[in-house]
């Protein structure tokens, strides 16, 4: 898996250490932070909230960017501030309405572009989460794992081989998990909990916050079967917990082994 620039992808709910971690991967005192609050259905609200939070813990300039429509994504008058900004932060939603307006646009191009060269840090919470995979988990609480569990799309393909969920732990979204990469056994199911990111660097990522990420690797599976109505098979597939500290390689599909540092010793 080829590097696709440096991606904080957060479980939702995020608190003030995460933000100021995003704060300061964007540059700190000279952070030029854009806020995309597309997802919402309250933008002006999101904007304000990120925009005050950002700045309060200490980014340089912090700027809100509405886009409403597909015209709006792929208007000129987005480059200037794209090309500007040193991070750029998706807001939680709908993300349906993140991908609807805004994948495929010069918006989106642009993005992917920056983000690559590590020109731009991006981050999102929640749906902007969940838009950062190439598959995208739109929805699905179903109380077993079928095909009924789980409605996916496409998505944004930020890091592209993963399926993300958000609110993982407090929402009881392992069910949807599972049925997803039953349905996609070629990518790899990130349950990230609230208040809980990965932060990736190359084909790695690290967890941080208070929670854990539950990856699902359904690679080394012996039978999938995923029937058209009723409970899908899924044996052998591989489940890691992994909570801050912890690392994992996404191209060889393991968690890296060194202790995390808390319990080392290292402060």
């Amino acid at each position: 898996m080829s590097s696709h620039g440096r991606l904080l992808i957060i479980g939702g709910a995020a608190g003030p250490d995460l933000l100021a971690r995003f704060v300061e991967l964007a540059g700190g005192p000279a952070a030029r932070i854009v806020v995309i609050a597309t997802a919402s259905s309250a933008p002006a609200a999101a904007e304000e909230t990120h925009c005050e939070a950002f700045t309060a813990l200490g980014a340089g300039e912090v700027v809100p960017l509405r886009i409403d429509t597909r015209a709006d994504a792929c208007s000129p008058v987005t480059e200037p501030v794209l090309r500007r900004a040193s991070g750029v932060f998706f807001t939680g939603g709908d993300q349906e309405r993140i991908t609807a307006v805004i994948g495929g646009t010069a918006t989106d191009s642009l993005l992917q572009t920056l983000v690559a060269a590590g020109a731009t840090v991006l981050g999102g919470t929640s749906a902007g989460a969940a838009v950062m995979s190439g598959t995208m988990i739109v929805e699905g609480d179903g109380p077993g794992v079928s095909r009924a569990s789980v409605r996916t799309g496409p998505g944004l393909e930020f890091l592209p081989g993963v399926l993300i969920d958000q609110h993982f732990a407090e929402r009881g979204r392992v069910n949807r998990l599972l049925s997803a990469v039953a349905l996609y056994p070629h990518e790899l199911g990130l349950g990230i909990d609230e208040n809980t990111a990965i932060l990736t660097d190359g084909d790695r990522f690290e967890v941080l916050g208070s929670g854990a990420v539950t990856v699902v690797d359904a690679g080394a599976a012996t039978d999938i079967r995923v029937p058209a109505r009723g409970p899908i098979t899924l044996a052998g597939a591989r489940i890691h917990v992994l909570p801050a500290g912890h690392a994992f390689h996404l191209t060889g599909r393991r968690p890296v082994v060194d202790a995390p540092a808390a319990e080392r010793g290292v402060t």
